[in-house]
């Protein structure tokens, strides 16, 4: 394989961070259950991602530092080794140390459920190939002979995390890696490489199909035992973009998607950046769109500075993460907020307080936030306009902590209204039209409140 066309498998991923596809490359499912069920998903508007495996023991960046051609971000802040090499053999053996005896997959599906978390999206398997789940395939997993956790009771971490969510009535969503860099039907040792080591795999599949063959049934058998042996699953989420038929490397996703969906006839897929029929929904990633999108979409989102866990990570404030949520539902997402466990099973502290602070929010104001569509004029200023039936709301964003909170506001909104109210507040205030909207008088109760994150009003259209 040329450099050139290792440079364009590339280009789908920049420092880690995937590229999302354009409305245009979407291919509108015509499946009655698939429609259904994107409505669903379009409903839910916050999910909790979860990135977890040895990789946490470090505080690095997960698998990106094993590929050599990512070495340049992905190894920043590494100074205890010289030989790249040494590095992987030493990275490849941190499933010999994790043992998160501290984990608690109760006490995680309650945070997420008292939050307001609608569904969980869980790394079973990121490129670096190590298994969260009790596979077949490889002995490279969280149940190993090499990992000290294989005796705990939860050792099957996605089998208990994935009925703890379940039985709080949230929905589960498989992240899958289609890369594997473990197996030696991807990085196959004792093949030449023109790189020591990049994302792709160690060989041309079509010079050796019999090998890429092992590949694709080894993914394949991986995928169905998570579809087959742990229960309902909503969503199937495929990272490693540069898998795809383009690259030369066609893992037959569509015969495997049939196949789940035999037993799961409504399960959504998302094979991120590849567009086409198997990209149900695009996943902006650490990014949120420039403009609303008429497709189904999720931005995945960290609430500290890293997917993975970090030590010293610093975590975004209430005030940020109300601003990114309502941003993304009034462009017609859903925010994907991640979150990277410790190596002794628990959640960071920052973490869980972004969580309880974001709940807390919502269970005031959630009503313009769940089940909403998207209202022109969507995001505007400092206004994140949704809508539901007859009703329009605003959540009016005070991006920084106001000195001052005024008498009045003006709600950028053109449209006839019979009634503004406040969500979780007082109804019918005073209102009049303007050149600039609506000017909408507050009640004296509201305007000592110097930390303030949002006004979210409650528009009535006139009958």
């Amino acid at each position: 394989m040329s450099d050139a066309d290792k440079e364009a498998q590339e280009g789908v991923v920049e420092r880690g961070k995937h590229n999302y596809s354009a409305e245009d490359r979407y291919v509108r499912p015509d499946d009655p259950t698939l429609l259904e069920r994107l409505e669903w998903f379009k409903d839910q508007k916050l999910g909790l991602m979860i990135h977890w495996g040895p990789y946490s023991q470090l505080g690095v960046v997960e698998s990106w530092a094993l590929s050599d051609a990512d070495a340049d971000w992905s190894r920043v802040g590494y100074d205890w080794f010289d030989d790249p090499e040494e590095f992987k053999r030493q990275y490849f053996n941190l499933n010999t140390t994790f043992n998160p005896i501290r984990f608690q997959p109760e006490v995680w599906a309650d945070l997420a459920a008292d939050s307001g978390f609608r569904y969980l999206i869980f790394t079973t398997k990121h490129h670096d190939g190590f298994c969260m789940w009790d596979t077949k395939q490889t002995d490279y997993k969280i149940t190993g002979p090499d990992c000290p956790f294989r005796t705990h009771k939860y050792a099957d971490v996605c089998k208990h995390l994935f009925d703890a969510f379940r039985s709080r009535g949230l929905a589960i969503a498989c992240y899958f890696s289609k890369a594997d860099w473990h197996t030696p039907y991807y990085w196959a040792p004792g093949m030449k490489r023109s790189k020591p080591s990049w994302r792709g795999p160690s060989y041309d599949p079509a010079e050796y199909p019999e090998l890429w063959e092992k590949f694709v049934r080894f993914t394949h058998a991986q995928i169905m035992e998570l579809m087959s042996e742990y229960g309902r699953i909503d969503i199937l989420w495929l990272d490693a973009g540069w898998v795809r038929p383009e690259t030369g490397q066609d893992i037959r996703l569509r015969e495997v998607v049939e196949k789940a969906r035999q037993l799961q006839p409504w399960l959504i897929c998302a094979d991120r950046t590849v567009g086409g029929p198997y990209e149900n929904y695009v996943t902006p990633e650490q990014t949120i769109p420039e403009r609303p999108m008429s497709i189904p979409w999720e931005s995945c989102i960290t609430m500290g500075t890293s997917f993975s866990f970090a030590y010293e990570d610093t975590y975004k404030s209430l005030r940020e993460l109300v601003c990114i949520l309502t941003e993304v539902v009034a462009k017609g997402g859903n925010l994907a907020l991640n979150v990277g466990p410790q190596p002794d099973g628990r959640l960071p502290r920052g973490a869980v307080r972004c969580m309880k602070e974001l709940g807390d929010w919502l269970k005031s104001y959630g009503e313009a936030i769940y089940g909403t569509r998207p209202c022109a004029p969507y995001f505007k200023s400092n206004c994140a306009f949704t809508s539901k039936d007859d009703l329009i709301y605003c959540i009016y964003l005070y991006p920084k902590e106001p000195s001052t909170v005024p008498d009045s506001v003006v709600i950028p909104y053109a449209g006839p209204v019979s009634a503004v109210d406040l969500v979780s507040g007082q109804e019918g205030l005073e209102f009049e039209r303007t050149d600039g909207g609506l000017r909408v008088a507050l009640p004296e109760s509201d305007l000592a409140a110097s930390d303030l994150v949002a006004h979210v009003f409650r528009l009535r259209k006139a009958i």
